[in-house]
């Protein structure tokens, strides 16, 4: 069982990817990045990630940061999924240029993603995804299933 992250790990799992894009060369645009649908305005809930934009050369993301800090991973991603549907479709109406991923820490993605449902979900186009070492702030990969 792991143990509950605190809003403060949170805070700085979110620093750490936005540290490790820029030294990636990525220029952070927006700092959340708002979405705003019909009558419905999104934001992310700061405890539990934060989405942001970036731009590099042409290319334009969405990044969604989840530590995946509750007593069950599979809790976390089923949340997070839910997420990246939502965002992803409304992406997709106002700025279908901008590519979503959800970025997770090395340990959730060797805990999670190197698991069944997670290959499951790579191996069914459901997300793109950024692993990143939070300790040195960079990111290690980016997964985008073809």
């Amino acid at each position: 069982m792991q143990s509950k992250i605190t809003p403060v790990c949170q805070v700085e799992t979110y620093n750490n990817v936005k540290n490790a894009l820029v030294k990636d060369k990525w220029i952070i645009t927006h700092d959340p990045l708002t979405l705003k649908f019909g009558k419905k305005d999104l934001y992310v809930d700061l405890g539990a990630g934060q989405l942001l934009a970036a731009q590099k050369a042409e290319s334009k993301i969405a990044v969604e940061i989840k530590s995946f800090s509750r007593r069950s991973d599979v809790d976390d991603l089923e949340k997070a999924l839910g997420q990246y549907i939502l965002y992803q479709d409304i992406l997709i109406e106002l700025e279908p240029e901008r590519i979503l991923y959800l970025a997770v820490p090395n340990r959730v993605f060797d805990d999670l993603f190197e698991e069944p449902i997670g290959k499951l979900l790579l191996r069914n186009h459901r997300l793109k995804l950024i692993t990143f070492d939070p300790k040195q702030e960079v990111i290690k990969q980016w997964i985008t299933p073809s």
